[in-house]
């Protein structure tokens, strides 16, 4: 089962992996990995700042009414 996985199991695999795809490879994919995070928390940010722009527009509305 995977909750019985252990640190040896885990660095196993790790070292797995490692040895399949190489250090190079590895470093890369973390690193498109991080932007991609990045980038979609910017978009998160963007887009809750366009909802709370279009929400206080529509209570300025309805306060003007």
């Amino acid at each position: 089962m995977i909750g019985s996985l252990g640190w040896p199991e885990l660095l196993l695999i790790l070292l797995v992996v490692l040895l399949v795809f190489g250090v190079g490879r590895i470093s890369k994919v973390g690193s498109e990995l991080g932007k991609g995070i990045s980038a979609f928390r910017e978009g998160v940010r963007e887009g809750q700042e366009s909802f709370d722009d279009k929400t206080k527009e529509v209570e300025e509305k309805k306060t003007d009414e």
